[in-house]
Protein backbone atom coordinates (compact mmCIF):
# COMPACT_ATOMS: atom_id res chain seq x y z
CA UNK A 1 0.00 0.00 0.00
CA UNK A 2 1.36 2.98 -1.24
CA UNK A 3 1.35 6.30 1.60
CA UNK A 4 -0.61 9.50 0.69
CA UNK A 5 1.32 12.67 0.36
CA UNK A 6 0.05 15.53 1.25
CA UNK A 7 -0.40 19.45 1.79
CA UNK A 8 0.97 19.97 5.38
CA UNK A 9 0.35 23.45 6.80
CA UNK A 10 1.58 23.42 10.48
CA UNK A 11 -0.16 23.79 13.28
CA UNK A 12 0.40 27.37 15.40
CA UNK A 13 2.09 26.73 18.64
CA UNK A 14 2.38 23.32 19.50
CA UNK A 15 0.72 20.77 17.88
CA UNK A 16 -2.65 19.46 19.74
CA UNK A 17 -4.63 18.10 17.71
CA UNK A 18 -4.88 17.25 13.48
CA UNK A 19 -7.45 17.92 10.82
CA UNK A 20 -7.27 15.59 7.72
CA UNK A 21 -9.20 17.02 4.86
CA UNK A 22 -10.02 14.71 1.59
CA UNK A 23 -10.74 16.76 -1.84
CA UNK A 24 -12.90 16.06 -4.72
CA UNK A 25 -12.66 14.52 -7.67
CA UNK A 26 -9.91 15.65 -10.18
CA UNK A 27 -9.07 18.14 -7.20
CA UNK A 28 -5.32 17.96 -5.49
CA UNK A 29 -4.65 18.56 -1.38
CA UNK A 30 -4.04 21.98 -2.39
CA UNK A 31 -7.40 22.86 -3.24
CA UNK A 32 -8.53 22.77 -0.18
CA UNK A 33 -4.77 24.47 1.77
CA UNK A 34 -5.96 27.72 1.22
CA UNK A 35 -9.43 27.42 3.59
CA UNK A 36 -7.36 27.40 6.86
CA UNK A 37 -7.02 31.25 7.49
CA UNK A 38 -10.28 31.53 6.04
CA UNK A 39 -11.74 29.74 8.88
CA UNK A 40 -10.39 31.94 11.07
CA UNK A 41 -9.04 30.24 14.09
CA UNK A 42 -8.17 31.59 17.14
CA UNK A 43 -4.53 32.03 17.85
CA UNK A 44 -2.19 29.65 18.59
CA UNK A 45 -4.78 26.70 18.16
CA UNK A 46 -2.38 24.20 17.87
CA UNK A 47 -4.19 22.36 15.20
CA UNK A 48 -2.54 20.57 11.63
CA UNK A 49 -4.41 20.75 9.06
CA UNK A 50 -3.37 17.74 6.28
CA UNK A 51 -4.54 17.84 2.91
CA UNK A 52 -3.49 14.15 1.42
CA UNK A 53 -3.89 13.60 -2.61
CA UNK A 54 -5.97 11.12 -3.49
CA UNK A 55 -3.92 8.62 -6.12
CA UNK A 56 -3.56 9.07 -9.87
CA UNK A 57 -6.37 6.65 -12.27
CA UNK A 58 -8.51 6.47 -15.08
CA UNK A 59 -12.02 7.81 -14.14
CA UNK A 60 -14.49 6.03 -16.56
CA UNK A 61 -16.97 8.42 -17.10
CA UNK A 62 -14.64 10.71 -17.93
CA UNK A 63 -13.29 8.38 -20.82
CA UNK A 64 -10.97 7.15 -18.78
CA UNK A 65 -8.82 9.95 -18.60
CA UNK A 66 -6.19 10.24 -15.72
CA UNK A 67 -6.84 12.18 -12.88
CA UNK A 68 -6.55 12.28 -9.15
CA UNK A 69 -9.51 10.36 -7.73
CA UNK A 70 -10.25 8.25 -4.55
CA UNK A 71 -12.11 5.82 -7.00
CA UNK A 72 -13.66 5.26 -10.55
CA UNK A 73 -16.71 6.39 -11.09
CA UNK A 74 -18.10 3.93 -14.03
CA UNK A 75 -21.75 5.23 -13.36
CA UNK A 76 -23.54 8.16 -13.07
CA UNK A 77 -26.10 5.87 -11.44
CA UNK A 78 -26.00 7.03 -7.68
CA UNK A 79 -26.50 3.25 -6.23
CA UNK A 80 -23.56 2.32 -7.78
CA UNK A 81 -21.38 5.39 -8.64
CA UNK A 82 -18.32 4.64 -5.71
CA UNK A 83 -16.00 1.50 -6.87
CA UNK A 84 -15.92 -0.52 -4.01
CA UNK A 85 -13.01 -1.71 -4.52
CA UNK A 86 -11.31 1.61 -5.35
CA UNK A 87 -13.35 3.20 -2.21
CA UNK A 88 -11.46 0.55 0.40
CA UNK A 89 -8.21 0.83 -1.05
CA UNK A 90 -7.99 4.65 -0.36
CA UNK A 91 -9.84 4.25 3.25
CA UNK A 92 -7.31 2.30 4.01
CA UNK A 93 -4.58 4.71 2.58
CA UNK A 94 -6.44 7.81 4.48
CA UNK A 95 -6.45 5.09 7.70
CA UNK A 96 -2.76 4.86 7.61
CA UNK A 97 -2.12 8.48 7.70
CA UNK A 98 -4.49 8.32 10.37
CA UNK A 99 -2.15 6.24 12.43
CA UNK A 100 0.68 8.27 11.23
CA UNK A 101 -0.61 11.34 12.78
CA UNK A 102 -1.55 9.27 16.07
CA UNK A 103 1.69 7.95 16.48
CA UNK A 104 3.44 11.28 15.96
CA UNK A 105 1.68 12.05 19.73
CA UNK A 106 -1.77 13.18 18.87
CA UNK A 107 -4.16 11.31 20.10
CA UNK A 108 -7.06 9.63 18.00
CA UNK A 109 -9.85 12.05 20.06
CA UNK A 110 -7.99 14.85 18.61
CA UNK A 111 -8.21 14.08 15.05
CA UNK A 112 -10.86 15.07 12.80
CA UNK A 113 -11.70 13.75 9.45
CA UNK A 114 -13.15 16.05 6.78
CA UNK A 115 -14.26 14.86 3.16
CA UNK A 116 -15.45 16.77 0.22
CA UNK A 117 -17.65 14.95 -2.90
CA UNK A 118 -15.35 12.18 -3.21
CA UNK A 119 -13.30 12.60 -0.37
CA UNK A 120 -16.93 12.84 1.96
CA UNK A 121 -17.65 9.61 0.20
CA UNK A 122 -14.07 8.07 2.05
CA UNK A 123 -14.82 9.72 4.97
CA UNK A 124 -18.37 8.40 5.76
CA UNK A 125 -17.10 4.84 4.56
CA UNK A 126 -14.24 5.32 7.45
CA UNK A 127 -16.46 6.80 10.34
CA UNK A 128 -18.70 3.39 10.82
CA UNK A 129 -15.56 1.39 10.70
CA UNK A 130 -12.15 3.05 12.20
CA UNK A 131 -10.83 0.53 15.29
CA UNK A 132 -10.68 3.92 17.83
CA UNK A 133 -12.51 6.83 18.53
CA UNK A 134 -11.86 10.32 16.56
CA UNK A 135 -13.09 13.67 17.14
CA UNK A 136 -15.54 14.42 14.39
CA UNK A 137 -16.39 13.94 10.67
CA UNK A 138 -17.58 16.59 8.37
CA UNK A 139 -19.06 15.24 5.04
CA UNK A 140 -19.12 18.32 2.37
CA UNK A 141 -21.14 17.68 -0.38
CA UNK A 142 -21.17 14.18 -0.38
CA UNK A 143 -23.33 10.62 -0.47
CA UNK A 144 -22.63 7.38 1.21
CA UNK A 145 -20.90 4.47 -0.92
CA UNK A 146 -22.35 1.07 -0.23
CA UNK A 147 -24.99 2.38 2.05
CA UNK A 148 -25.93 -1.71 2.15
CA UNK A 149 -23.15 -2.74 3.87
CA UNK A 150 -23.01 0.10 6.82
CA UNK A 151 -24.84 -1.93 9.19
CA UNK A 152 -23.06 -5.25 8.56
CA UNK A 153 -19.98 -3.50 9.03
CA UNK A 154 -19.79 -0.85 11.46
CA UNK A 155 -18.25 -0.89 14.66
CA UNK A 156 -19.51 1.17 17.52
CA UNK A 157 -15.78 2.92 18.53
CA UNK A 158 -17.82 6.30 16.87
CA UNK A 159 -21.04 5.68 17.45
CA UNK A 160 -21.24 8.75 19.76
CA UNK A 161 -18.66 10.99 17.54
CA UNK A 162 -20.37 13.97 16.53
CA UNK A 163 -20.90 14.14 12.23
CA UNK A 164 -21.69 17.22 10.48
CA UNK A 165 -23.13 16.32 6.85
CA UNK A 166 -23.45 19.77 5.09
CA UNK A 167 -24.95 19.93 1.57
CA UNK A 168 -26.38 22.85 -1.13
CA UNK A 169 -29.61 23.13 -2.60
CA UNK A 170 -28.57 23.36 -5.95
CA UNK A 171 -26.02 21.04 -6.43
CA UNK A 172 -25.96 19.79 -10.03
CA UNK A 173 -23.37 16.91 -9.32
CA UNK A 174 -24.09 15.40 -6.51
CA UNK A 175 -28.09 16.28 -5.66
CA UNK A 176 -28.93 17.33 -2.32
CA UNK A 177 -30.90 14.08 -2.15
CA UNK A 178 -28.02 11.90 -2.32
CA UNK A 179 -26.51 13.76 0.53
CA UNK A 180 -29.63 13.78 2.50
CA UNK A 181 -30.05 9.65 2.10
CA UNK A 182 -26.12 9.50 3.72
CA UNK A 183 -27.62 11.91 6.60
CA UNK A 184 -30.49 9.25 7.26
CA UNK A 185 -28.76 6.49 7.04
CA UNK A 186 -26.28 7.26 9.63
CA UNK A 187 -29.05 8.61 12.08
CA UNK A 188 -30.97 5.24 10.87
CA UNK A 189 -27.72 3.15 12.42
CA UNK A 190 -27.74 5.17 15.53
CA UNK A 191 -24.65 7.71 14.86
CA UNK A 192 -24.29 11.50 15.93
CA UNK A 193 -25.15 13.09 12.66
CA UNK A 194 -26.23 16.96 12.28
CA UNK A 195 -27.43 18.36 9.35
CA UNK A 196 -26.88 21.64 7.64
CA UNK A 197 -27.51 23.34 3.51
CA UNK A 198 -26.48 26.11 1.96
CA UNK A 199 -27.69 28.00 -1.01
CA UNK A 200 -25.32 26.78 -3.40
CA UNK A 201 -23.82 24.51 -6.02
CA UNK A 202 -21.37 22.16 -5.43
CA UNK A 203 -18.98 24.54 -3.86
CA UNK A 204 -18.56 25.92 -0.37
CA UNK A 205 -19.58 28.99 0.85
CA UNK A 206 -18.98 31.57 3.16
CA UNK A 207 -21.52 30.66 5.59
CA UNK A 208 -20.75 27.23 5.24
CA UNK A 209 -16.68 27.94 6.01
CA UNK A 210 -17.81 29.53 9.41
CA UNK A 211 -20.19 26.60 10.14
CA UNK A 212 -17.30 24.54 9.92
CA UNK A 213 -15.02 26.52 11.79
CA UNK A 214 -17.68 26.63 14.44
CA UNK A 215 -17.15 22.93 14.26
CA UNK A 216 -13.66 22.57 14.29
CA UNK A 217 -13.50 24.42 17.40
CA UNK A 218 -16.49 22.40 19.07
CA UNK A 219 -14.43 19.26 18.46
CA UNK A 220 -10.91 20.05 19.39
CA UNK A 221 -10.35 23.05 21.23
CA UNK A 222 -11.69 22.90 24.43
CA UNK A 223 -11.55 26.21 25.63
CA UNK A 224 -12.79 28.86 23.16
CA UNK A 225 -14.95 31.67 24.20
CA UNK A 226 -17.46 32.17 21.46
CA UNK A 227 -18.85 28.91 21.60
Amino acid sequence: MNNLSYVDVAAQGPVKAAVIWLHGLGDSGHGFAPIVPELRLPAGHGIRFLFPHAPERPVTINNGFVMRAWYDLKTMDLQNRADEEGVRQSAAQVQALIDKVIASGVPAEKILLAGFSQGGVIALHLLPRLPYKIAGVMALSTYMGMPDKLKAEMNGHNKSTPVLVAHGTMDDVVPLSAGKAAFDSLKYAGFQVSWLDYRMAHSVCAQEVADLSRFIQQRLLQTTESL
